[in-house]
């Protein structure tokens, strides 16, 4: 390496600044006939990337509401968001100055319940549902992507359970008709 390379990396080292932190939300639906599991991608409005809603810290609301927050602006979704993190991931920002920050990302889990006409992004973005598959697919992240992936893990594992503790339940005796021990 050149002294001049060398000068140059030590200067980019000096005035690097820590993340800016955002929240996001991995918003997901469970079809009601199928049971299949779909995830809600957006394009950004600067890049047209694939990307999911996310946002800047807001005054008096907790990491998973601003997440919750930024899906109804941003994709016109109304649900439940659980208050854990699924993880984070980083990418690259231009400012509107310019500037380039490097983003990192704390996501949250969010069923949609609800999906409204009118929202404050409508026609600034394209929104899709897609399987957690092509969401990876789709994502430039790749700590995103392994977002999907690992989150599609944890709902197949959810989904098993529960349809296994449903199987169970229906084949139990009602209460009112058990046959008593002699």
């Amino acid at each position: 390496m050149t002294l001049f390379a060398r000068l140059a990396s030590d200067v980019q080292l000096m005035f690097r600044r820590p993340p800016r932190q955002q929240y996001g939300a991995l918003c997901y639906r469970v079809k009601k006939k199928s049971g299949e599991v779909e995830v809600l991608l957006m394009t950004s409005r600067d890049t047209g990337r694939w990307v999911i809603p996310k946002g800047w810290p807001m005054t008096r609301k907790c990491a998973h509401e601003v997440a919750m927050q930024e899906a109804f602006e941003e994709a016109g979704v109304r649900g439940v968001v659980e208050p854990e993190t699924l993880g984070a991931y980083t990418y690259p920002k231009v400012l509107r100055d310019g500037v380039q920050v490097v983003c990192k990302v704390q996501v949250y889990a969010l069923e949609v319940t609800n999906m409204v006409k009118n929202f404050k992004e409508k026609g600034e973005r394209r929104i899709e549902w897609v399987s957690f598959d092509e969401a990876a697919g789709r994502v430039r992240e790749p700590e995103l992507r392994h977002l999907f992936l690992a989150f599609k893990k944890k709902m197949t594992d959810r989904l098993s359970a529960n349809a296994a503790t449903q199987i169970s339940t229906d084949n139990e005796i009602p209460a009112a008709k058990q046959i008593p021990a002699e």
